[in-house]
């Protein structure tokens, strides 16, 4: 495909390279991704951030990632490393950031699914032992839980009076760290087995752990099943030292799918997962509720 003439422009100039070749990525559910193939240098990845709803809400969004780039290198982990930022009357009319691209690729179906998850648990154990180190993003919930009530689409209406009763709960205490966000399996990259990298870190914020692995489990949970989610959590717990699982966590990122109806996640489907229908997702996301009510 032919990146628009301005866009092309600025990521000659900002690199002093010719642009060969632009290909959308698949996945990019909230902003259009590139991945951009150079003279003379490896690939690199263009966000173009035209969501105007989400910039609206956030307009600092692309000095956040940059931002959060920067300070998840620290954790050791893979990440992209910020190329260049255009903000103020940039090319095209939206912000723009480039960005060095990762080795390997989503993997929805593992061939040993159990290593898979204990891996994907791993990833986050250093990313939590950084200090936020006076990063200025903080965790905020996107739903207001008061404004919730239990789904009319779900047949187990008790199961979810008990998790919105926690979510509207007192916070328990926990630690806080800088955090991901919105960790799930299609923002880890993976080469031979193992993770080569996580991306999409747009989102990063300083909240409790907690927020992570919850976040994650609530995607588990709708991609293979309970039992997948409740290991990834063992693989955290056997890794992360002193850790302390409270169920209110996964609460309080289960109500982020209301007030629905559930809908099939389409980074899912632009990454082969064609078994599932919303049908599905809804019998799982209330197993999951029943799991979590009996916890509560």
């Amino acid at each position: 495909m032919t990146l628009p003439r301005p866009l092309a422009d600025w990521v000659a100039a900002e690199t002093g390279a010719a642009l060969r070749s632009a290909r959308q990525l698949a996945g990019s559910t909230s902003t259009t991704l590139y991945v951009l193939e150079l003279d003379r240098r490896e690939p690199l990845v263009l966000r173009v951030f035209d969501n105007a709803a989400w910039l609206a809400h956030e307009p600092d969004l692309p000095q956040h990632e940059v931002a959060a780039l920067r300070h998840a290198a620290r954790a050791g982990i893979p990440t992209p490393e910020a190329v260049a930022l255009a903000v103020d009357d940039p090319p095209g009319g939206v912000p723009l950031l480039l960005m060095t691209a990762l080795p390997g690729r989503v993997d929805l179906a593992p061939p040993h699914l159990a290593a898979w998850l204990d891996r994907l648990a791993m990833t986050l154990v250093p990313l939590h032992a950084l200090a936020p180190d006076g990063f200025p993003w903080t965790y905020f919930t996107y739903n207001d839980v008061t404004q919730l009530t239990v789904p009319a689409w779900s047949a187990q209406p008790g199961a979810w009076t008990r998790v919105l009763d926690a979510a509207s709960g007192p916070r328990p205490r926990a630690r806080t760290c800088f955090i991901h966000r919105d960790y799930h399996p299609t923002n880890v990259l993976w080469q031979a087995g193992e993770v080569s990298g996580v991306v999409d870190w747009v989102n990063a914020c300083v909240g409790a752990p907690n927020l992570d692995v919850a976040h994650c489990r609530l995607n588990l949970a709708q991609l293979y099943g309970v039992e997948s989610a409740d290991h990834f959590l063992r693989g955290y717990q056997a890794q992360a030292a002193g850790f302390a699982y409270d169920p209110y966590w996964d609460a309080l990122a289960l109500i982020e799918v209301l007030p629905g109806p559930p809908e099939l996640y389409q980074g899912w489907v632009d990454f082969g997962v064609t078994h599932l229908t919303p049908d599905t997702v809804r019998a799982r996301l209330d197993a999951y509720a029943c799991h979590l009510a009996a916890r509560l």
